[in-house]
This record gives C-alpha cells, structure tokens and sequence, in this order.
C-alpha cells in the first residue's frame, strides 16, 4: 500500500475518516487535530482550505487506533486493541531488519508525484498549507509528519528521517535535526568538506514510510528497504531532478533542494513531543528549495503533539513498536526473562520506561534497567527506567507506580546515570550541556520494583485474584455486567 489515497479509503469503509471543510490553516488545525487525538477520533482531511489552491489538503491524527496502525502495516485483519496489535507486532521488527534486502527499491521513469512540476522561480511554498500548529509556535511548520530524504556521501544509502521543517519564505524552509540523529551526521559530512548537502522532503506519503522513517532502523540499512519489508512490495521511487536523490513515486507533494554549509535562519520554537515549547529559537540550517512534484489535489501529513505531554498519534505507534523493539533489544544484550516492555505515551514514549522480568538471579533486576537505558532504543532523551517483577502489567501505569510504592526502597533502588544522551527540546537538560556546541545531557533514573532478591520467598504475598478464578466468575456473570 504506497498509494496515500488507497489508505484514505481503507479508513473511510470503517468509518475512520472525517472531511472538513473550511478550516482555517491559522491554528484552527491544531486545535481540531489535538481533540480528535486525544479522544482517539477519526483521522481529520481539511479541504477548501482559505488562502489555497482548492484541492490542497492537510491529513491528520493519521494512526491514533490499531485499527488505522493496521491497516498502515498491511496486516491482514483489523486489530481493534493494543494488546493483540502488540502481540502481532512482537517479532516482527527483527524480521523485517532480516528481510529488508530482499524488498531493495525499484526506479520508475514516470509516477504520480510528477503530475505537477514546478522549478526556479515558479517555486512558490506558500502555495502549499503550512499550518501554524500552536499559538506559540515561532513560525509555520510546512513540514510535521513529513519524510527527509538524505543520502550518506560516504556509503551512498539512502536514509529517511522524519525533521521538523519551518516554512522561512517562497523558496526557503528550515531544518531541525537533533544531535546523533542520522539526518545531523549525514549533513555534517556535507558540510565539513564545504559541499552543498541534497536535501528532499516528502510532504505526504503512505503512513507505513513514515513509520519507517521514525522507528530505530539500523545505519547500516535504507529506511526504503525496511519499509518495503514492512509492506511486502518494493518501494518504487523516482530519481531527483537536480539531485542524486531517490525520491518516492507515491508521494503527495515533495520538495527538491540543497543545504549550503553555514547558512542559517532563526528556527523554534515548537510545540513538542514533551509537552513544552521545544528548542528556543535559534540559527538553524537552511534548505533552499530548486524544485516542487506533487500530485494533483495533494495531501499534506500533519500533526499538533497535544500540549501535556499526553496522548498522540506518534507517540502512540511509538509505543506499540518500541515496546516489541526494546524487548528485542534486552534479549539481544543477553538480558534474560524479559516478559514485557511499555515506554509510556506520558513520556513521549521516551521518558518512562517500564520493563518486567521473571527474575531469576541477585542482579538481574539493575541489568535489565541499565542495558534497557542505553541501548539504541532506549538511549536517547529517556528519564526514567522502572524494573517491575512479571506480575506487573508494564503497560499499566497504576500497576507500575503501585510496585514502585510498595517494593522499592528509595536509597537502595534507585541508580542514576549521568551526562546521557539528551536534546536540545528537553525542558530539563543537564546544567552541564553546551547549547552552542549542540551538546545536551541528562540524567537517567533506574529503578528497580522488583521485590528484593533475597526475599522473594517470604515478601508479602500480593492482593489479587487468580486469573483463572475471575475470567470464571466474570464468564458466568457476564449477561448482567453491564459497567
């Protein structure tokens, strides 16, 4: 399914798609989006747009249920829960990462993003709707739920990231990529030998690319080649007009340019994926825009992170992979038992993270915690890792905090790490961080919830009815619950 507009159908036979008209792109948007977000609405297509051509069009709240997360993944049924969606996806990652090379892109000479071509001076950005998400966004954002296409000019791999994108004037957008990111080292390369960095911004596309483009592919690996593992068909793509860049024959509307080295424009903030303005407003790297493709009446991703750190569509499919990715991650660092893994939607499925093992020796609980904070997926601008025992749901927050007030002891089971990898958008970065250097720390908490090792025989035995006694109680009385 690369074809954006076969998903748009798929949503609407099960009703999860709602058009509207006359939305103003002025922060009505935002607000509309964030409502539909947070209550797990229906995804939102605004048209007739004021102030634009009449068939351009801004898509939001694209995954916020298993439903649309499925039908995104091409799975073969509609999952209508998170915890049997989770469970499909358990697995699923590694294999894709094993078969990615069998799915390797394939080049077209002719697709529908090239219906309409626009170049030099007929290049006009405000044409296409960039809203103004929050009130106090340092600007409009043309590029939220959008792909980045770099191209590394030292392997020649083709890397996809999704990057915040300012709109800055008719012909200019700018850039924010976090430190470590790949998109940040790839550009560095560029820059330090003076070159001029290619640079493409998908700006509407199949869900699926942009799963890929957010999940922990590994460096060595084309997100193309992930996402084509994902959706079991090579992904077809179209070479750049004045880059060597590969450009995705689906895409809705996609911007062609170049990042010169040192040239800057204010940038930020944002309202961001912790639930504060993200980044002060700072220089950030400028990319000159050479060439506009889109298709006719294109459709434009966009997403407004809700403004409490709570519930969103990113962080929401962020969680489902994460979960199944870290798992795979502690096993993989030879971490044993791991039954279950929650980076919760509070936290921007970053900041508090929940693991629950079977222990099974003196240790296990702090290894668990400290692999989960460092490893690839877990690395970056995380907060808290808590160890629960595996009678605790890591997916239940009330669960969690409930063993962390009755199993842990705070001077004894709680570790911290300090200078960890952290980002200019964290509200509580070290006092150690060099902001004009790009260089953020944080400290990490690792908490372990487990019952105490040595007294795991004689620790008081938990409150709780067996499984088996309520699903047959429950299975008996189950005409007159009505609650």
């Amino acid at each position: 399914m690369q074809d954006l507009r076969v998903w748009l159908g798929e949503c609407e036979k099960i009703g999860q798609l709602k058009r509207l008209g006359g939305v103003d792109w002025n922060l009505e948007m935002g607000v509309l989006t964030e409502e539909s977000t947070l209550r797990k609405g229906p995804a939102l297509l605004f048209g007739n747009i004021p102030g634009h051509p009449p068939g351009a069009r801004v898509l939001t709240n694209i995954m916020a249920t298993p439903e649309r997360v499925g039908i995104s993944l091409n799975l073969p049924r509609l999952f209508t829960g998170e915890t049997e969606l989770v469970q499909e996806l358990t697995g699923k990652p590694e294999l894709w990462e094993k078969e990615a090379p069998l799915f390797p892109v394939k080049i077209v000479a002719d697709a529908p993003v090239k219906e309409n071509v626009r170049t030099g001076n007929d290049v006009d950005l405000f044409e296409i709707p960039s809203p103004l998400w929050h009130e106090k966004d340092g600007g409009r954002y043309i590029g939220t739920g959008c792909v980045v296409i770099l191209r590394d000019p030292e392997t020649g791999l083709i890397n996809l990231g999704c990057y915040r994108i300012m709109l800055q004037d008719k012909d200019k957008v700018t850039i924010y990529v976090s430190v470590g990111k790949h998109g940040n080292t790839i550009m560095k390369k560029y820059h330090e030998k003076n070159l001029p960095c290619p640079v493409a911004v998908s700006l509407g596309h199949t869900p699926a690319l942009l799963l890929a483009a957010t999940l922990n592919v590994p460096p060595w690996m084309s997100e193309y080649d992930y996402c084509g593992a994902m959706l079991r068909e090579n992904m077809e793509v179209v070479n750049g007009l004045s880059t060597d860049l590969l450009l995705p024959a689906y895409s809705e509307c996609l911007l062609e340019g170049e990042c010169l080295p040192g040239e800057m424009l204010p940038e930020g903030p944002f309202g961001e994926w912790t639930g504060y303005y993200g980044g002060e407003r700072k220089p950030a790297p400028v990319v000159r825009i050479k060439n506009i493709l889109q298709r006719h009446d294109p459709v434009v991703l966009g997403y407004a992170p809700a403004g409490r750190g709570d519930f969103y569509e990113v962080v929401y499919w962020h969680a489902l992979f994460r979960s199944a990715t870290l798992k795979k991650a502690l096993k993989e660092a030879g971490v044993p038992g791991v039954r279950g893994v929650w980076p919760h939607e509070f936290g921007g499925a970053r900041q508090f993270l929940a693991v629950s093992i079977k222990q099974e020796f003196s240790g296990h609980a702090r290894q668990a915690g400290f692999v989960a904070s460092q490893c690839r997926e877990g690395a970056y601008a995380g907060r808290y890792v808590v160890v629960v025992d595996d009678d605790i749901d890591p997916a239940d927050i009330k669960e969690v905090l409930w063993a962390m007030c009755t199993r842990v002891d705070p001077v004894a089971d709680i570790d911290f790490i300090r200078r960890a990898w952290s980002t200019r958008l964290d509200p509580m970065k070290s006092p150690d961080s060099v902001p004009a250097a790009d260089t953020f720390f944080n400290t990490r908490a690792i908490i372990d919830a487990c019952i105490p090792y040595e007294r795991r025989k004689d620790f008081p035995l938990r409150n709780a009815y067996s499984p088996e006694l309520k699903s047959k109680i429950i299975e008996k009385w189950k005409d007159v619950i009505t609650w």
